[in-house]
């Protein structure tokens, strides 16, 4: 089976470089300046390329971890990742974007721990959940998240819950310079948002998290996109 999967790995190389223009590289062998550093969950649903519909090599820088985190544990405190911040500070990319997606199994992993399961292991997964308890915790005890509702609608209002946590510690991180733009996005596996599941829902812009306010600000063709589930 292994094998197989490498021999897959190696027929999709060869038809991604068959399919290339000659020219591919040529604006990115030497340096790159991505627009926009987006940090997604690490799950296999959700493509960050595909899901921006990007084709050309050097526009998004994809750092991606459990839980679309955009922080880590440093000396018992939290502090930016550095898949974020290089970017930031040496390819002069200024957006940031943070996008969750419905059924999100670290948030849902995270949510189980906040009401009284053992957290996951091995040590490397428990890390990054036990780091997602407290933001759970604070969701679950707010007034935005229904934690009477069903599982399934408890756990995608937290994945927007965290989403606007990790969008706000950009915000008010001093690693981070004030020029740079933070959104927040969840993207939509489960048509938990609306009926166009792929479709990345702007829930944070810029701070801004009222989803009427957010539609005004976007061109008309875009305001479908500006939804919330939390109350």
């Amino acid at each position: 089976m292994a094998e197989e999967t490498l021999f897959e790995l190696l027929a999709g190389n060869a038809a991604h470089v068959d399919a290339l223009p000659d020219d591919y590289f040529a604006d990115v062998a030497d340096e790159q300046r991505p627009s926009v550093v987006t940090v997604c969950c690490s799950d296999s649903r959700v493509s960050q390329e595909g899901m921006w519909n990007v084709e050309e090599p050097g526009t998004v820088f994809t750092p991606s971890n459990i839980g679309n985190q955009v922080w880590d544990a440093h000396e018992g405190e939290r502090i930016v990742d550095g898949g974020v911040l290089y970017p930031i500070h040496h390819t002069g990319t200024e957006t940031a974007a943070v996008v969750g997606h419905t059924g999100c199994g670290a948030v849902t992993a995270a949510y189980r721990v906040a009401t009284g399961e053992e957290p996951p292991g091995p040590e490397g997964v428990a890390k990054w959940v036990d780091l997602l308890v407290p933001v759970v915790e604070a969701g679950l005890d707010s007034d935005l998240v229904d934690a009477d509702a069903d599982d399934e609608r408890v756990v995608n209002q937290l994945v927007e819950y965290n989403v606007r946590r990790q969008a706000a510690f950009l915000r008010e991180s001093d690693a981070v310079p004030e020029s740079v733009a933070v959104y927040g996005f969840v993207y939509d596996l489960h048509g938990a948002y609306g009926d166009a599941p792929g479709r990345a829902y702007l829930v944070d812009h810029e701070g801004e998290r009222d989803p009427e306010r957010i539609a005004d600000s976007l061109p008309e063709a875009y305001r479908g996109a500006a939804r919330s589930l939390l109350g």
